[in-house]
């Protein structure tokens, strides 16, 4: 499954399902949380519940409500006779929070994708996810309520950057995915009209080890599928990396075009080559 790009919709304006399917986002997320008020919310399911009624060519996840909010027992029971992809759980506080989810589904088999910094409480937990036996599609993260629940004035600099503890959060996000062996997915990048600030933020992205992005805005989309698509020069060196142990199987490192190539650059190789193939 391809998860370069994943495209954020208000749930409750299904005006915009089609045009989100036809961006060109690997995965589309119908949001029932943060983009629909509550007098909202009843509708937001409904049009949702209906939409997956109908097959499409994407994959279709759906954010729920926190656990602890009330909401996230009504979204369930209007999504999951037609199960969703993969359900979107915010403010999730390690494998706990995953555990309580799956017992709210009764043990259906859908994929979760848990949102993990947006409490204080969270940051604790992200070694836990490497416990978690329930499919995960991977861990993401959030820039935005974390500030909020800690009395924060923002989570960037003046720049643009992140400020130190928010770039911390990044970073155990990053670990934390790795560690349970599910790809990590980068955060929004908040600044539509700002095309060159998208790429490079993508691409400083996929640079440290995330396997895609969310989006909020159709526009981000192809930027973002761009980003995390390897380039033909990646490829081909990829493949001369594989090719280069394969006939020196003995080897712990070789000198490919003049410089030393060892096992961690044949496990890089293969696994660029294995999403390339993958994907394809």
């Amino acid at each position: 499954m391809r998860m370069r790009s994943l495209l954020f919709v208000p749930a409750d304006r299904p005006e915009r399902f089609a045009k989100a399917v036809a961006s060109g986002a690997d995965a589309i997320i119908l949001d029932l949380e943060d983009s629909v008020v509550s007098a909202n919310k009843g509708r937001g399911r409904e049009a949702v519940a209906e939409f997956l009624n109908s097959p499409v060519d994407v994959t279709v996840i759906v954010r729920v409500n926190p656990l602890d909010g009330g909401e996230t027992s009504r979204d369930l029971a209007a999504v999951l006779p037609r199960a969703p992809a993969g359900i979107m759980l915010p403010k999730a506080e390690g494998a706990k929070s995953v555990a309580r989810l799956v017992e709210m589904m009764d043990g259906a088999p859908v994929p979760v994708l848990p949102i993990v910094t947006e409490t204080p409480a969270a940051i604790f937990e992200l070694g836990s996810y490497r416990e978690v036996t329930t499919p995960m599609m991977g861990l993401t993260w959030g820039a935005e309520d974390l500030p909020a629940a800690i009395g924060a004035a923002t989570s960037r600099e003046d720049d643009g950057s992140y400020t130190p503890l928010y770039e911390m959060a990044r970073n155990l996000t990053l670990l934390a995915a790795h560690a349970a062996g599910v790809p990590a997915i980068e955060t929004v990048y908040p600044d539509i009209r700002n095309a060159d600030g998208l790429a490079a933020y993508a691409a400083r992205g996929r640079r440290d080890g995330f396997a895609g992005m969310m989006a909020i805005h159709p526009a981000q989309v192809d930027i973002i599928n761009a980003a995390f698509e390897p380039s033909t020069e990646e490829i081909a060196k990829a493949q001369a990396i594989v090719a280069a142990f394969a006939a020196d199987p003995g080897a712990g490192a070789l000198q490919l075009d003049g410089k030393m190539i060892d096992r961690p650059h044949l496990a890089q190789a293969q696994r660029l080559l294995k999403r390339t193939s993958e994907a394809g």
